[in-house]
């Protein structure tokens, strides 16, 4: 079976800078809920409109269903839907207006979901865009996103600047009428609570690279954080090599560490391999796994 999406080595850079996308490797299946996380400016964004044949590659090749979305435009944007925080609407249209066209867009539109959501969201048919609430327009662009059940539903940052109600009830009907009948979901956020609602696969962006790629099962039960004071640890490049550790960060006179493993096997690796055997080491939530991994001052490893 083809990968609902496939990055192979995917290089972007803008003005001839720095790559925000430097060698980005990944595949989706159908049925697969992945949440694409980063700090902002991270190139979600910029992974999303590649996805979506907005951007091109500069190096590497992209392929949705099989298909470059750039070489191919309307067969893969025919099986994709598309959702993001700053989504241009044509804000003097109604909302049936922009469902209209929709309708006419798409021949697999779902006459009963749309239905089913105007009434869910209690959407005024007859109200232009530029008098709805943000988190209206965001649910007028939802709908019109997934009435055509696409294989595909590209999420980008949805539920930003919306209230928790709101937002909760966004990402909820994204899951509910979607990926229960197959669609793939990819959202970027850089929320961890989004993905912890969401469930399913976390993809960690940072530097341009993915850093992790890892079910949210593993996350909460096969890292832990190890921290060791600065000054036991006398060669800070072999911690950094060391089997199974993903980053490492100077916090002050602490070293945190982000290493594969329970409890018990962390403390093994650090005593047999660096002589460590004071170090703290717990699990930890996704919330503080996401700022050790992104935050502070930090040594470059191999992830």
């Amino acid at each position: 079976m083809k990968p609902v999406i496939m990055f192979r080595d995917v290089v972007r850079s803008y003005d001839g800078g720095k790559p925000v996308l430097d060698g980005v490797t990944f595949s989706m299946q159908s049925e697969e809920v992945v949440g694409l996380l980063g700090r902002n400016g991270s190139g979600k964004t910029t992974l999303m409109r590649i996805a979506m044949g907005m951007l091109f590659p500069h190096k590497g090749s992209v392929e949705l269903f099989g298909l470059s979305p750039t070489e191919h435009p309307v067969e893969v944007k025919k099986r994709i839907g598309f959702v993001a925080a700053d989504q241009e609407l044509p804000m003097f249209w109604s909302v049936g207006e922009l469902i209209a066209l929709h309708r006419k867009l798409f021949a697999k539109w779902d006459a009963a979901m749309e239905k089913q959501l105007l009434e869910r969201f209690a959407l005024p048919l007859n109200t232009r865009l530029n008098k709805l609430s943000t988190g209206q327009r965001r649910q007028a662009a939802l709908l019109c996103a997934v009435c055509h059940r696409p294989e595909l539903l590209l999420l980008d940052e949805p539920a930003a600047g919306l209230d928790p109600v709101v937002r909760r009830e966004f990402l909820e009907t994204s899951i509910q009428l979607l990926n229960r009948e197959g669609t793939a979901i990819l959202f970027s956020s850089h929320q961890m609570a989004d993905v912890e609602r969401l469930g399913g696969r976390v993809l960690l962006l940072d530097g341009g690279r993915i850093r992790l790629d890892r079910d949210l099962v593993t996350l909460r039960e096969q890292l832990c954080v190890a921290v060791i004071t600065r000054a036991a640890v006398a060669d800070m490049a072999a911690l950094e090599r060391a089997p199974g550790v993903l980053r490492v960060r100077t916090m002050h006179d602490k070293v945190h560490a982000v290493i594969d493993g329970n409890p018990d096997s962390v403390k093994r690796l650090l005593a047999e391999h660096l002589g460590v055997r004071d170090a703290e080491v717990k699990r930890v939530g996704l919330e503080d796994l996401f700022i050790e991994m992104l935050g502070g001052e930090r040594l470059e490893s191999a992830a």
